[in-house]
């Protein structure tokens, strides 16, 4: 019986933002990719995400291996949209604002 080698494509897939998940998971790429550049192996992200098939894992390893500099890019762009999102929400609901109220309240109920 003849080996017969497969091209696979990597398990892959933008949702309607624009983030890439792994598989049929809501696991990112993004998640996956920082974990691997901390050091742990694809083992240890299967223990930490075990909706996450192991061979799911290797294949958007190997992705990321193969093709740094797009990922790189498209790293920097989430990480720009991550501050953006953060600018608006920060600016949305005043934090200080909260806490002041949420004390104000604490307050007051241990004062009954």
């Amino acid at each position: 019986m003849m080996l017969k080698v497969v091209a696979e494509l990597a398990p892959l897939k933008a949702n309607e933002d624009g983030v890439i998940l792994i598989g049929q998971t809501r696991v990112t790429l993004d998640t996956v990719v920082a974990i691997f550049r901390q050091g742990a192996t694809a083992e240890e992200i299967a223990y930490r995400y075990p909706s996450l098939k192991l061979a799911d894992i290797y294949a958007a390893i190997a992705f990321y291996l193969n093709h740094q500099e797009e990922v790189e890019v498209y790293l920097q762009q989430r990480r720009q949209q991550s501050k953006e999102v953060r600018a608006m929400n920060q600016a949305r609901f005043d934090q200080q604002g909260l806490r002041d109220r949420l004390l104000a309240r604490k307050a007051e109920q241990q004062g009954c």
